[in-house]
């Protein structure tokens, strides 16, 4: 009955939510939105210059599967200090036929495994076949959903981490070995973990802290941690060599790797290679040799939210999880 909605907590969310669902759904939900099925408007922010920290609002509406919702999400480096997660996430879901809200669930884990799965699928249509070793720049959350992803998508030989913080690496390192089953080699220098065949940087950082020396030919790049205006982790130089492959053009232009050299007008729109969904569905390619320098830059799409969030809604109403909400 559309006078209920359906509350799901944390935890019932981790509980229904995998790794190999997630990528599936995005994965289809980019297929989408290659193919112009999706209304998305670009992020709306809030920002609280006070408290270092600002408020989004993303919603979306796939057609073709007819499912539609909004994201509110915050994102404040401080949290960590007072015990709170950067980032912290609430997803509701609406009927098409109504607009009645049919579910309101917990969107913070929801949230890092989408965009784990985003990198996922990146490193499926835009790295080198042969690819091998995985490089990590920064060792929070999103690094550990990115790595499950990875891990679900190549058989990993090799990889390296590093981050500000030598306890989170070596903590990244401990859980993160046990589940891929793969030796992490924590390096003291961001130049030592670039030598690799994929390369994921999931920092807030507002300076390039990826220098284009240190990119080998065939890298590709996970470019995650931009994901607001003024937000940059590599060196221009480096999107100049590189086939840069967008999320969505008009949201990464605005908050994505791209945005500051576009800004400053060192590169221009012509830089731009594509949006992922454009690879997926075959419209564009992106990388035509081995020697090509690939670059997803990541920004978080709400179609991503809304694919994953009506998959977690649909296991909880098979499992009868959850606690159904009396709105009228």
């Amino acid at each position: 009955m559309e006078n209920q909605i359906l509350w799901l907590n944390r935890k019932e969310v981790e509980k229904l939510l995998d790794m190999k669902g997630t990528l599936k759904v995005v994965e289809e939900a980019f297929r989408q939105h290659g193919l112009k099925k999706v209304q998305m408007p670009s992020k709306l922010y809030l920002y609280f210059k006070n408290h270092n920290g600002d408020l989004r609002t993303m919603p979306a509406y796939l057609e073709e599967q007819d499912i539609t919702g909004v994201k509110i999400v915050n994102v404040h480096p401080d949290n960590p200090k007072s015990g709170l997660p950067t980032v912290m996430a609430l997803v509701i879901l609406n009927s098409t036929q109504t607009g009645a809200p049919l579910a309101i669930m917990d969107g913070t884990y929801l949230t890092d495994m989408r965009t784990g799965a985003a990198g996922g699928v990146a490193v499926k249509h835009l790295a080198r076949r042969n690819a091998k070793t995985v490089g990590f720049v920064g060792t929070g959350n999103q690094a550990r959903t990115q790595l499950l992803a990875i891990n679900e998508i190549m058989d990993i030989h090799e990889i390296k981490a590093t981050s500000t913080s030598e306890k989170q690496t070596l903590v990244f390192k401990d859980d993160m070995e046990l589940i891929t089953e793969c030796e992490i080699a924590v390096k003291k220098t961001i130049k030592e973990v670039c030598d690799c065949d994929i390369l994921v940087t999931t920092t807030p950082s507002r300076g390039p802290i990826v220098m284009d020396e240190w990119i080998l030919e065939g890298t590709h790049i996970n470019a995650i941690g931009a994901d607001a205006p003024g937000k940059e982790e590599l060196d221009p130089r480096i999107l100049k060599r590189a086939r840069v492959v967008v999320d969505d053009i008009a949201q990464a232009s605005h908050s994505g790797e791209i945005n500051v050299p576009l800004s400053n007008g060192f590169i221009s729109e012509k830089d731009i290679c594509c949006e992922l969904g454009e690879v997926i569905t075959g419209k564009k390619k992106a990388r035509t040799k081995d020697s090509d320098i690939t670059v997803f830059d990541s920004t978080g799409l709400a179609i991503q939210d809304v694919a994953t969030a009506n998959m977690v809604y649909h296991k909880a109403l098979e499992n009868k999880i959850g606690v159904k909400l009396q709105q009228f």
